[in-house]
């Protein structure tokens, strides 16, 4: 069976390469009579996978000694919940931005256990841009500032961050390691794998050593970051195959010659799409255009019914996840660092057939 050109939100399109490679070893793993996912995670094979995985993911995004990098299990929305368990002190105010679906998470789970300032609502705008630098109204004294850099539903991205005198925290789940950014703006980046890194299941988390100190003790020992620093990420048996995945995506990462030939490359992607999306009234483009996510593309047609027929006729042309979320509508071409060139190409070229037969 052919493979399908997956525009799914995640999980998502995983490399071919990277996908070879696991099936290769799946049944035997480096000459160890056995896969990766039946060793023990205290094991030399995988203690050697997991030290490759950080070391590609510190040479990737230049980062210092002064971060820790952690490989936890529960994906971004368990991290919604351990951040202010371990930050948000006593008398104390988080900041957060309102950009979307995953930041209103992000807030409900911080409400939980304090104050929270929602300094920027992107509500009254539909969610269709992101706050500016200058628009954020911050607290004094804050505990930290809360970001989503880029929301999948909206299919909006911020081109530039905010600066606080708080620690600044970031949720880039659906961006990691498509563009540039410089690490040591921020006190913790953090995301779900399942979207441009590997399988679902494990959050990456890094971030500044020093900000785990901080988390009082009545919080139970699994829910610190401290306890996962202390342990290398293996203070339980971790998600080792998923470990196993990022090492191979990040491996091939670097072999397409780093996050900037990746960001080059994804913006390059994203151009094919919306010129396609903003050649014809046709089409209908969510996002405000300087807010334009390059991972995240959204758009309307004229009823919800010529959408269904889209999606369906898509769908049988092998194009898969091209339905917006549940709780919008319309659609959603994610366009992950995994999804090839000649995936956007392909659904461009239906595009335009569709177009001729329905416009």
């Amino acid at each position: 069976m052919a493979r399908v050109h997956n525009f799914g939100a995640g999980p998502a399109a995983l490399p071919l390469p990277v996908l070879e490679k696991a099936q290769a070893e799946l049944l035997d793993f480096n000459g160890n009579g056995m896969s990766i996912m039946e060793m023990s995670h205290r094991s030399k094979g995988f203690d050697a996978i997991i030290k490759t995985a950080e070391a590609n993911i510190r040479k990737l995004m230049n980062i210092s000694d002064d971060y820790a990098v952690l490989f936890l299990q529960g994906g971004a929305s368990h991290q919604f919940a351990m951040i202010p368990q371990n930050l948000l002190l006593p008398g104390k105010t988080a900041d957060y931005a309102h950009t979307g679906e995953w930041a209103k998470k992000a807030i409900g789970e911080a409400k939980v256990v304090g104050k929270v300032n929602t300094v920027w609502n992107g509500e009254a705008d539909k969610f269709a841009r992101m706050p500016n630098p200058d628009e954020y109204k911050l607290t004094p004294g804050a505990a930290y500032l809360h970001i989503c850099t880029n929301e999948t539903i909206g299919g909006v991205r911020m081109k530039a961050f905010p600066k606080s005198s708080a620690p600044l925290l970031a949720d880039m789940s659906s961006e990691f390691m498509s563009r540039v950014v410089n690490v040591n703006d921020f006190a913790m980046i953090y995301g779900g794998a399942q979207k441009n890194l590997g399988p679902s299941g494990l959050a990456l988390v890094i971030m500044r050593r020093d900000l785990a100190n901080a988390c009082p003790e009545t919080v139970s020992k699994f829910m610190r970051y401290q306890t996962h620093i202390e342990g290398e990420s293996l203070y339980n048996t971790p998600n080792t195959w998923a470990i196993y995945i990022i090492k191979l995506v990040t491996d091939w990462l670097l072999g397409l010659g780093g996050i900037a030939a990746m960001e080059k490359l994804n913006e390059e992607k994203a151009a094919i799409l919306y010129s396609a999306l903003d050649s014809s009234s046709f089409w209908k483009p969510v996002a405000v255009k300087d807010y334009r996510s390059t991972m995240n593309i959204t758009w309307r047609m004229g009823s919800e019914a010529l959408e269904e027929k889209f999606t369906k006729e898509a769908t049988a042309a092998g194009m898969i996840g091209l339905k917006g979320h549940r709780s919008v509508g319309g659609l959603r071409a994610s366009i992950y660092n995994a999804c090839p060139r000649e995936s956007v190409k392909a659904l461009v070229s239906f595009m335009n057939d569709f177009e001729k037969k329905n416009g």
